[in-house]
């Protein structure tokens, strides 16, 4: 059973997945750049936002090994705003033809990539993952309905402001990109 507020919340990503999966890929590589650029720029409230998971989790008795995976980092920040620009720089897969052939009768044939829509990812205490998955679905031209664990709650959602705030400059909806 579904709540009215993520009814709505999902109504929301699948209007912006239209959208996104129609943008050119020039708008979804700035949006990619552009989040890579605000998280490096904002590592500061991101790593704070970081910090008070890792308190609760501590408080919580998490072992050090899952509190190592929920740990962000200036090096990581780094890595993941890397990560973005890496899967900016590659090819758009939108579009690409993957092959075709022609029948008998002469009817072209071809199968060619298309966006999906809504992707949706439910992941672990890795805030990491927050930033490359809603990085792949964007590029792919889907949308992003995120799932990390409760014990990355604020770090998750830092990154997911950053990543909205980042659509929005690129020209792209907000919701492309949603926890």
């Amino acid at each position: 059973m579904t709540t009215p507020a993520l009814d709505q919340l999902a109504g929301r990503v699948q209007a912006a997945a239209l959208l996104v999966g129609r943008a050119p890929s020039s708008v979804r590589d700035d949006a990619l750049r552009l989040a890579a650029d605000l998280l490096e720029e904002e590592a500061p409230a991101l790593l704070e936002a970081n910090a008070a998971d890792l308190a609760e989790a501590e408080a919580a008795g998490m072992p050090e090994a899952a509190r190592d995976r929920l740990r962000l980092s200036e090096d990581r920040v780094r890595a993941m705003a890397a990560g973005l620009r890496k899967v900016a720089a590659l090819p758009d897969p939108v579009g690409e033809v993957v092959e075709g052939w022609v029948r008998p009768n002469g009817l072209r044939v071809t199968r060619v990539r298309v966006p999906l829509g809504v992707v949706g990812v439910i992941y672990e205490n890795r805030p990491n993952v927050t930033s490359d998955a809603a990085g792949l679905c964007l590029k792919s031209g889907n949308a992003a309905f995120l799932r990390g664990s409760s014990s990355a709650l604020r770090s998750n959602q830092a990154v997911v402001s950053l990543l909205r705030r980042a659509a929005v400059k690129a020209g792209l909806p907000e919701d492309v990109s949603t926890a």
